[in-house]
């Protein structure tokens, strides 16, 4: 037989047998706004070259999907690489340090300016409009490595160390060869959308549409608090001589990471110890807000505060917004008709302003516990703030300026926790902060509350869409960011994420998603957990707590 059945948004039609993908995508692409840029042939990411021999299943990813975003933002990372070798040498280069404000913050080897900026965005234009051939090769690794020591990427060369395969998957764009832990499209053509914006001699951002505004690149918004933060990160990654996966893996071979680990809580605990003392010296600060999103490890965090402020004599009295909640049929619909928990009209605006006007002059207030069975507020508990007391307050709202409007600003200190990751696995390839709190959350997900892995990674786009939504818009408020990322926690989720990732059925919707979080976990040697303090934030995700009780 010739023909074979395909199956497309559940619609049957019949191509001839040895039909590439691409063939389809250009039959389908009036339908999409983006070039479709990779497919899903029975729930597998397939490049669109890919020749279909037996009947499919197929679904075709534009920009706007998870997956189809990752492999957009990977290719302009690659057209870039090779836009700068081709105007200027294969010795320049670039870093990805980490993601800002809907971009990416680049890093050069060599000094560059605005017209240089400019030259290479021109030279990456034309790269796309040549729809230059992405090609995928299989290659000796010992091969790979001389390539990349010869061309100075002695990142790609030490990462590759770590690996036993004998043959790896690179992609050749031009002259120049790379390795990316996504698939790649087949031509440069399906990547059209970008800016950059020159910030220093030395730096740039990369600005692109993403899932949560498809339409359109989002003019770049200088971020000075959190931008900070980061270099931070990164410049005590560069003290510790850790900023690539290949620099952990060495530690942990060596046997010295225990120390590592050590290092890295002193530090962290040090941290936030500076920020309890910062609260006791000013007398007017009487409420702390928390805020930061899912699995950036707020519970422990606050729960540190609260012992560190309680070494200084000041006595914290913790509060949770998620206690304020209206009562459940009360609760405001969104776009889809469905109740939106998110959303700060979800909460008792109301009755929570008054009640903490009311703690912070020494009444005692009867507070409310919601009741998330009954969906109802319960009131079975009292309050009330005494000489040295400050109150703690967490939720994902405590940072949105339209709440405690009835208390002076001087009166309160708002803190926002992120896992703002300093190491990278390579050069071109940087780890995202949202992939490091989806591994914390698989884990976690797992032991605590009894989900598999396909529960987590199939809700965590509706998570991220309430952080976009109500926390991240809310972090420039904060008066301190913390940064509750720890530089060898991966190795350590490894060692309890990889299990629970190979369970997923290569047939569950969320496989290809397992996979990739596999592959990303690949470039890292495991680490044991015993080591670690019990009073760590990743014990919050790996369990053994010293705070059980939260």
């Amino acid at each position: 037989m010739n023909n074979i059945k395909i199956v497309y948004k559940d619609q049957e039609f019949f191509v001839n047998k040895g039909t590439k993908l691409k063939e389809i995508a250009a039959e389908f692409q009036k339908n999409y706004k983006h070039p479709i840029i990779i497919a899903k042939v029975n729930n597998t990411l397939k490049e669109l070259d890919y020749e279909l021999t037996r009947s499919k299943n197929i679904d075709l990813i534009d920009l706007t999907s998870r997956e189809g975003n990752k492999i957009h933002v990977n290719t302009l990372i690659f057209i870039l690489v090779v836009s700068i070798k081709e105007l200027y040498g294969s010795k320049y280069d670039i870093r990805v340090e980490h993601s800002i404000d809907k971009g990416l913050y680049i890093e050069t080897n060599f000094e560059i300016t605005e017209k240089r900026l400019d030259d290479i965005k021109t030279k990456m234009t034309s790269i796309i409009k040549e729809k230059r051939p992405i090609q995928k090769l299989t290659v000796d690794r010992l091969e790979a490595m001389d390539y990349f020591s010869k061309i100075g990427d002695k990142a790609k060369v030490n990462i590759l160390k770590y690996t036993t395969n004998t043959y790896i998957t690179l992609y050749k764009l031009g002259e120049y060869y790379d390795y990316f832990y996504t698939k790649m499209p087949i031509n440069t053509s399906q990547v059209r959308e970008f800016e950059t914006t020159y910030l220093t001699k030395n730096s740039f951002v990369l600005r692109f549409p993403t899932i949560y505004i498809p339409d359109k690149i989002k003019s770049y918004e200088e971020h000075p608090h959190m931008f900070q933060v980061f270099a931070e990160c990164h410049d005590w990654g560069r003290l510790m001589h850790i900023e690539n996966a290949a620099d952990l893996n060495r530690l942990v071979s060596n046997g010295k990471v225990e120390e590592l680990i050590r290092i890295s809580e002193t530090k962290q605990s040090n941290e936030l110890l500076k920020v309890a003392e910062q609260i006791k010296n000013n007398e007017n600060i009487k409420i702390v807000l928390i805020a930061g999103p899912s699995s950036s490890g707020k519970t422990t965090t606050s729960m540190k505060l609260c012992m560190y402020l309680r070494s200084f004599g000041v006595n914290p009295s913790v509060l949770s917004m998620d206690n304020y909640f209206v009562e459940r049929e009360e609760t405001p619909l969104d776009e889809s008709g469905k109740p939106d928990y998110e959303c700060l009209e979800a909460l008792d605006l109301d009755l929570f302003d008054s009640q903490i006007e009311e703690i912070l002059s020494g009444k005692e207030v009867t507070i409310p516990t919601f009741n998330f069975i009954t969906g109802k507020k319960e009131y079975t508990s009292q309050i009330q703030l005494k000489n040295n007391q400050i109150l703690v307050i967490e939720g994902i709202h405590a940072l949105d300026k339209r709440i405690l409007t009835n208390i002076k600003q001087e009166n309160k200190f708002r803190i926002y926790i992120s896992a703002l990751t300093e190491l990278n696995i390579d050069n071109h390839n940087y780890i995202s902060t949202t992939d490091n709190r989806l591994l914390r959350r698989i884990i976690r997900d797992n032991k605590t509350r009894g989900h598999n892995v396909n529960h987590t990674i199939s809700s965590w786009p509706s998570v991220r869409v309430g952080e976009e939504k109500y926390i991240f818009p809310y972090q420039d408020n904060a008066d301190y960011t913390f940064n509750s990322a720890l530089i060898y926690e991966i190795g350590v989720l490894k060692t309890y994420a990889e299990p629970l990732l190979y369970a997923v059925d290569p047939k569950d919707e969320c496989y290809e998603e397992a996979k990739r979080l596999i592959n990303f976990l690949g470039f890292f040697l495991p680490i044991p957990a015993d080591a670690i303090p019990k009073d760590s934030i990743l014990r919050e995700f790996i369990g053994n707590s010293f705070f059980k009780q939260y």
